[in-house]
Protein backbone atom coordinates (compact mmCIF):
# COMPACT_ATOMS: atom_id res chain seq x y z
CA UNK A 1 0.00 0.00 0.00
CA UNK A 2 1.01 3.79 -0.29
CA UNK A 3 -0.15 6.73 1.44
CA UNK A 4 -0.02 9.92 -0.06
CA UNK A 5 0.11 11.85 2.80
CA UNK A 6 1.09 15.59 4.26
CA UNK A 7 3.34 15.73 7.59
CA UNK A 8 1.82 18.55 8.94
CA UNK A 9 -2.14 17.83 7.73
CA UNK A 10 -4.61 16.25 10.68
CA UNK A 11 -6.52 14.55 7.84
CA UNK A 12 -3.37 12.47 6.59
CA UNK A 13 -2.92 12.03 10.75
CA UNK A 14 -6.33 10.43 10.93
CA UNK A 15 -5.48 7.67 8.41
CA UNK A 16 -1.94 7.15 9.40
CA UNK A 17 -3.29 6.53 13.20
CA UNK A 18 -5.51 4.16 11.84
CA UNK A 19 -3.46 2.15 9.62
CA UNK A 20 -0.95 2.15 13.00
CA UNK A 21 -3.36 0.95 14.93
CA UNK A 22 -4.51 -1.99 12.56
CA UNK A 23 -0.28 -2.45 12.16
CA UNK A 24 -0.22 -2.19 8.60
CA UNK A 25 2.79 -1.77 6.61
CA UNK A 26 2.72 0.90 4.18
CA UNK A 27 4.96 3.27 2.01
CA UNK A 28 4.32 6.91 2.81
CA UNK A 29 4.73 9.37 -0.26
CA UNK A 30 4.53 13.15 1.27
CA UNK A 31 3.24 15.66 -0.50
CA UNK A 32 2.83 19.19 -1.22
CA UNK A 33 -0.75 19.56 -2.44
CA UNK A 34 0.61 23.08 -3.83
CA UNK A 35 3.00 20.52 -6.35
CA UNK A 36 1.89 17.34 -5.96
CA UNK A 37 3.79 14.44 -7.19
CA UNK A 38 3.34 13.03 -10.58
CA UNK A 39 1.67 9.73 -9.44
CA UNK A 40 -0.79 11.58 -7.39
CA UNK A 41 -2.14 13.87 -10.66
CA UNK A 42 -2.59 10.55 -12.98
CA UNK A 43 -4.04 8.93 -9.84
CA UNK A 44 -6.72 10.90 -8.12
CA UNK A 45 -8.32 13.34 -10.33
CA UNK A 46 -8.79 15.53 -7.25
CA UNK A 47 -4.76 15.53 -6.05
CA UNK A 48 -6.19 15.58 -2.52
CA UNK A 49 -4.40 14.48 0.76
CA UNK A 50 -5.17 11.94 2.03
CA UNK A 51 -5.23 9.08 -0.69
CA UNK A 52 -4.46 5.55 -0.50
CA UNK A 53 -3.27 3.18 -3.44
CA UNK A 54 -4.00 -0.44 -2.70
CA UNK A 55 -3.55 -3.02 -5.18
CA UNK A 56 -5.88 -1.65 -8.12
CA UNK A 57 -8.30 0.77 -6.05
CA UNK A 58 -7.58 4.51 -4.83
CA UNK A 59 -8.94 5.87 -1.96
CA UNK A 60 -9.26 9.17 -1.01
CA UNK A 61 -11.01 11.04 1.76
CA UNK A 62 -9.91 9.97 5.17
CA UNK A 63 -13.54 8.56 6.03
CA UNK A 64 -13.62 6.56 2.83
CA UNK A 65 -9.78 5.63 3.44
CA UNK A 66 -10.19 4.85 7.16
CA UNK A 67 -13.61 2.58 6.39
CA UNK A 68 -11.96 0.87 4.02
CA UNK A 69 -9.36 -0.17 6.26
CA UNK A 70 -11.98 -1.55 8.68
CA UNK A 71 -13.10 -3.50 6.29
CA UNK A 72 -10.38 -5.06 4.37
CA UNK A 73 -8.58 -5.64 7.17
CA UNK A 74 -11.27 -6.30 9.93
CA UNK A 75 -8.46 -7.16 13.13
CA UNK A 76 -8.30 -5.57 15.20
CA UNK A 77 -11.86 -3.99 15.05
CA UNK A 78 -11.78 -0.39 14.76
CA UNK A 79 -15.49 -0.20 14.18
CA UNK A 80 -18.53 -1.83 15.96
CA UNK A 81 -19.71 -5.32 15.00
CA UNK A 82 -23.66 -4.20 15.13
CA UNK A 83 -25.33 -2.34 12.45
CA UNK A 84 -26.50 0.46 14.89
CA UNK A 85 -23.29 0.93 16.81
CA UNK A 86 -21.28 1.28 13.31
CA UNK A 87 -24.56 3.70 12.00
CA UNK A 88 -23.65 5.61 15.46
CA UNK A 89 -20.13 6.20 15.07
CA UNK A 90 -20.19 7.29 11.77
CA UNK A 91 -22.84 9.98 12.73
CA UNK A 92 -20.27 11.34 15.38
CA UNK A 93 -17.46 10.72 12.89
CA UNK A 94 -18.77 13.08 10.60
CA UNK A 95 -20.08 15.64 13.03
CA UNK A 96 -16.43 15.37 13.61
CA UNK A 97 -15.58 16.56 11.00
CA UNK A 98 -18.12 19.36 10.37
CA UNK A 99 -17.82 20.55 13.45
CA UNK A 100 -14.00 20.01 13.96
CA UNK A 101 -12.19 19.94 11.07
CA UNK A 102 -14.13 22.39 9.39
CA UNK A 103 -12.51 24.60 11.50
CA UNK A 104 -8.80 23.50 10.60
CA UNK A 105 -8.00 26.44 7.62
CA UNK A 106 -9.41 29.46 10.09
CA UNK A 107 -6.90 27.79 12.48
CA UNK A 108 -4.15 27.27 10.19
CA UNK A 109 -3.90 30.85 8.86
CA UNK A 110 -7.32 32.79 8.26
CA UNK A 111 -8.27 36.30 9.75
CA UNK A 112 -7.26 37.23 12.78
CA UNK A 113 -10.84 37.58 13.75
CA UNK A 114 -11.90 34.49 11.76
CA UNK A 115 -9.32 32.85 14.23
CA UNK A 116 -10.17 33.79 17.14
CA UNK A 117 -13.71 32.57 16.18
CA UNK A 118 -12.19 29.03 14.99
CA UNK A 119 -10.32 28.59 18.29
CA UNK A 120 -13.09 29.71 20.80
CA UNK A 121 -15.78 27.27 18.48
CA UNK A 122 -13.42 24.41 18.51
CA UNK A 123 -12.48 24.46 22.03
CA UNK A 124 -16.45 24.92 22.86
CA UNK A 125 -16.91 21.42 20.98
CA UNK A 126 -13.96 19.86 22.79
CA UNK A 127 -15.49 20.62 25.96
CA UNK A 128 -18.80 19.49 25.01
CA UNK A 129 -17.16 16.10 24.91
CA UNK A 130 -17.12 15.94 28.52
CA UNK A 131 -20.16 13.80 29.17
CA UNK A 132 -19.68 11.80 26.32
CA UNK A 133 -16.74 10.63 27.85
CA UNK A 134 -17.65 9.55 31.45
CA UNK A 135 -19.25 6.82 30.00
CA UNK A 136 -16.46 5.03 28.69
CA UNK A 137 -12.72 4.59 28.72
CA UNK A 138 -12.39 5.82 24.87
CA UNK A 139 -14.82 7.94 22.89
CA UNK A 140 -18.01 6.03 22.98
CA UNK A 141 -16.28 2.56 23.27
CA UNK A 142 -14.39 0.28 25.04
CA UNK A 143 -11.43 -0.05 23.02
CA UNK A 144 -9.45 2.74 20.97
CA UNK A 145 -12.01 3.16 17.64
CA UNK A 146 -11.99 5.01 14.49
CA UNK A 147 -13.24 7.55 16.57
CA UNK A 148 -10.11 8.07 18.93
CA UNK A 149 -8.45 8.21 15.30
CA UNK A 150 -10.18 11.12 14.11
CA UNK A 151 -10.20 12.94 17.63
CA UNK A 152 -6.12 12.21 18.07
CA UNK A 153 -5.26 14.72 15.07
CA UNK A 154 -7.06 17.68 16.83
CA UNK A 155 -6.17 16.76 20.31
CA UNK A 156 -2.76 16.66 19.20
CA UNK A 157 -2.40 20.20 17.48
CA UNK A 158 -4.38 22.12 20.62
CA UNK A 159 -1.07 23.50 21.89
CA UNK A 160 -0.08 24.76 18.16
CA UNK A 161 -3.25 26.43 17.76
CA UNK A 162 -3.10 28.25 21.48
CA UNK A 163 -6.25 26.08 22.55
CA UNK A 164 -5.77 24.76 26.70
CA UNK A 165 -8.33 22.53 27.92
CA UNK A 166 -9.53 24.34 30.98
CA UNK A 167 -9.84 22.55 34.69
CA UNK A 168 -13.52 22.53 33.67
CA UNK A 169 -13.52 19.64 31.54
CA UNK A 170 -11.22 16.83 33.39
CA UNK A 171 -12.38 14.46 31.73
CA UNK A 172 -11.54 15.83 28.19
CA UNK A 173 -7.91 16.32 29.92
CA UNK A 174 -7.51 12.57 31.00
CA UNK A 175 -8.82 11.62 27.53
CA UNK A 176 -6.73 13.44 25.98
CA UNK A 177 -3.34 12.25 28.04
CA UNK A 178 -4.57 8.54 27.59
CA UNK A 179 -4.98 9.17 23.24
CA UNK A 180 -2.05 10.95 22.54
CA UNK A 181 0.33 8.07 24.65
CA UNK A 182 -1.75 5.21 22.52
CA UNK A 183 1.11 3.40 20.71
CA UNK A 184 -1.05 3.72 17.25
CA UNK A 185 -0.85 7.98 17.50
CA UNK A 186 2.65 8.00 18.68
CA UNK A 187 3.70 5.52 15.64
CA UNK A 188 1.54 7.89 13.03
CA UNK A 189 3.64 11.14 13.86
CA UNK A 190 5.46 12.80 11.31
CA UNK A 191 7.97 14.95 11.76
CA UNK A 192 6.32 17.93 11.59
CA UNK A 193 3.76 16.64 13.70
CA UNK A 194 6.31 15.87 16.67
CA UNK A 195 7.77 19.89 16.26
CA UNK A 196 4.49 20.76 17.31
CA UNK A 197 4.69 19.57 21.07
CA UNK A 198 8.00 20.71 21.48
Amino acid sequence: MTLFSRGDDPHCHRVRIALAAKGLEVRVVESDPARPPEDLVDLNPYQSLPTLVDRDLVAYGPGVICEYLEERFPAPALFPGEPAGRAQARIVAQRIEQDWYALVPALEGGERREEQRARRLLLEAVVATEPLLRRKPWFLADQFSLLDAAVAPILWRLPRWRIAIPATAPTVERYAQRLLAHPAVRASLSEAEREMRR
